[in-house]
């Protein structure tokens, strides 16, 4: 991968979404590049949406199918996507999810909320019917929250028997201060590659320990003041960019650090450079056209020992502080094109179209996004007009990466259950 820069950024262990928000972006994407090469001139250019890791949910849908098999054999059944009450008719990934695994022959597939679970003989029932697999859309905190309020002994039960597939907040290694473990002392029982790719990270408290360059620092919070403008505080559990604070030139770090210290629970890490997934996207506003320098990255989607596909995303900041932003349709071009040199073509070429034309294509994408309910919960998702452009080289890179994701989970579990990982839990 020396020839495709980028970092993993968001350890997404317990809530990795995006499964069908992709396959929805890439039909969009697809629809809309054929009207744009057509505005643009750019018909014989083929790009490929249809990859089959540009459409990950089909590799969600058969892990859930296998764990229902290693359970029932060739028996039918009904796995269940449990989600909080009021996100059941908002989410269009979670609809979309229950009707994929409908599809499938001799499965059902349902959407529901916890407290629509019960017991009936011994088994976990939906509504009579005995439910094989379960896929819950929420964390552990909302689980207990519920359990408390509604009394989930059902969901429970299902968790005790392994019947949870994927469980969002999946502690205690889904917190952002599992990055100090790849990035300490204990790196080199980790893949090389994912260390590298990896951002420095230290959970924030008065401390003695070893910088970026592996250099002693006496004093955390000293060093972060001398070196702030290159460094971000977070919290170790968060979302949404809450609570980040981002160094800057010129800023006064000491508010940031007595914040951080007073909340607890902090991770102080360096910045990504914005140049490792920046680039340049066309953008219309009213009758203008322009670039916008974006972040964007994949949520590389990942299950036992295979890689199902990508989420690609874009937004305004740096990766590892992001919040809010979009999705980007990906197209796999032909090998002996240089990425960088055919996006600048495509850029050029859409800045030179009649912006009227170009109008067209922007209501084109709008209308397929309501077809298809492209909402979460905070509204519509804002889709980029240009896809990222990759290789199937890279591809097969990130495939490979993935993996080897994977085993450092199982091996960061398999510290955890050994007690290696109690002081930073």
């Amino acid at each position: 991968m020396q020839d495709f820069l980028g970092s993993h950024s968001e350890w997404n262990l317990g809530s990795p979404g995006g499964w069908d928000y992709q396959r929805i972006t890439q039909i969009i994407g697809k629809a809309v590049w054929e009207r744009l090469a057509e505005v643009c001139n750019l018909e014989n250019l083929r790009l490929d949406f249809d990859h089959p890791l540009l459409h990950p949910v089909h590799g969600l849908v058969d892990m859930l199918v296998q764990a229902h098999r290693d359970r029932e054999g060739s028996n039918p059944g009904l796995i269940a996507v449990v989600a909080e009450e009021e996100t059941l008719v908002e989410v269009t990934e979670n609809i979309n999810l229950a009707r994929h695994i409908e599809a499938i022959h001799g499965l059902s597939g349902v959407l529901t909320s916890p407290q629509n679970l019960e017991i009936q003989q011994g088994r976990v029932c939906h509504q009579g019917r005995p439910v094989s697999v379960l896929f819950v859309d929420f964390n552990t905190d909302v689980l207990l929250s519920l359990h408390r309020s509604h009394g989930l002994d059902p969901l429970l039960q299902a968790v005790r028997e392994h019947r949870v597939v994927n469980p969002r907040g999946m502690e205690p290694i889904n917190i952002k201060s599992m990055f100090e473990v790849l990035t300490g002392p204990d790196h080199t029982r980790f893949h090389p590659e994912t260390v590298t790719r990896t951002p420095w990270t230290r959970r924030f408290h008065p401390r003695k320990t070893t910088g970026p360059d592996g250099t002693v620092i006496p004093d955390l919070l000293d060093w972060t003041r001398k070196n702030w403008p290159e460094l971000v505080l977070k919290p170790e559990r968060g979302y949404s960019g809450k609570g980040v604070m981002v160094g800057r030139n010129g800023s006064d770090p000491e508010a940031c650090i007595q914040t951080a210290l007073e909340k607890g629970d902090y991770i102080l890490q360096e910045k990504i450079p914005l140049h490792v997934w920046a680039e340049d996207v066309p953008v219309i506003e009213t009758d203008q056209v322009q670039l916008e320098r974006v972040q964007t990255d994949f949520r590389t989607l990942i299950g036992p020992q295979t890689i199902f596909g990508f989420l690609g995303r874009y937004g305004g900041v740096p990766t590892n502080v992001g919040s809010g932003g979009g999705v980007q349709p990906m197209a796999v071009v032909p090998s002996d094109i240089p990425v960088k040199q055919l996006a600048q073509a495509i850029n050029q070429a859409v800045l030179k179209a009649p912006p009227a034309r170009l109008r067209e294509v922007v209501d084109l994408q709008r209308k397929m996004a309501l077809e298809h309910c492209f909402t979460y919960l905070l509204g519509p998702i804002p889709i980029a007009l240009r896809p990222r452009l990759v290789t199937r080289a890279q591809l097969a890179a990130l495939e490979s990466y993935g993996r080897k994701v994977w085993e450092d989970c199982c091996t960061l579990e398999s510290m955890w259950l050994e007690g290696h990982l109690d002081q930073m839990i």
